[in-house]
């Protein structure tokens, strides 16, 4: 598999396969946000659209990063969504990076979102794909977020060597800039425990696919069973 590591601002073209990374703490969130129940999640390009969705369509969980916001039901934090429920619910998500990056690579053949907590899923939906060519989005910092290339890496490693050990790339996750500014309190709208639940490998056993539906960008979890060959990798 040919795998390009690229920042939102490097997409120069519309790939084919684009598997869209953001660890801490978009793509993580929206786990959380299935594994609580949501059915999806539409990706928002700006708070304005997010609150206009919201105005629309009441009865939707609207999220961003930062503090809270008036029209806002929470923000873009794993250990605070956790504990809501959101049983057959849509979720509006307006992140810095993440949803930007999705929204970016919208024209491709087959979107992912992912993080560590679903690296294993969205890997082996990968190779069911037979993927040949796949351009991972490092979202943060302009591309250069080690979190986030550390993630991309991992997985990409994952589609073509599944014994491929998570260490090293969580180590590099956990000592990056982002987990820094999260466990000291530079970050508004957060959880204490958001860095442990950023770097929890393979939490969930389903991978997020992103595709148009009525003009919008909604993420779903895709379920992706694990061969009988694999299952003890």
């Amino acid at each position: 598999m040919d795998a390009r590591f690229l920042g939102i601002a490097e997409l120069v073209e519309t790939p084919s396969t684009a598997v869209v990374v953001d660890v801490m703490r978009a793509f993580t969130v929206a786990a959380w946000a299935f594994a609580q129940g949501a059915e999806k999640i539409v990706l928002a390009e700006s708070p304005d659209e997010a609150l206009a969705l919201k105005g629309r369509h009441p009865d939707w969980v609207a999220l961003k990063d930062g503090p809270p916001s008036p029209g806002f039901d929470t923000v873009n934090s794993p250990g605070l969504l956790r504990s809501i429920d959101l049983g057959g619910r849509t979720v509006v998500q307006k992140t810095t990076a993440g949803t930007v990056g999705a929204l970016a690579v919208k024209e491709a053949s087959l979107v992912l979102c992912a993080g560590f907590v679903v690296a294993e899923a969205t890997a082996r939906l990968l190779r069911t794909r037979e993927s040949d060519s796949v351009t991972f989005v490092v979202t943060g910092e302009d591309g250069c977020a080690d979190e986030d290339l550390a993630c991309a890496q991992y997985i990409a490693r994952r589609v073509t060597e599944a014994g491929t050990d998570a260490g090293e790339f969580l180590r590099r996750a956990g000592a990056s800039r982002a987990a820094a500014e999260l466990a000291e309190g530079v970050r508004q709208g957060v959880h204490p425990d958001d860095v442990a639940l950023c770097l929890e490998l393979d939490r969930f056993p389903f991978a997020m696919v992103a595709t148009s539906e009525d003009s919008l960008m909604v993420l779903r979890p895709c379920a992706v069973p694990s061969p009988p060959d694999e299952a003890s990798v």
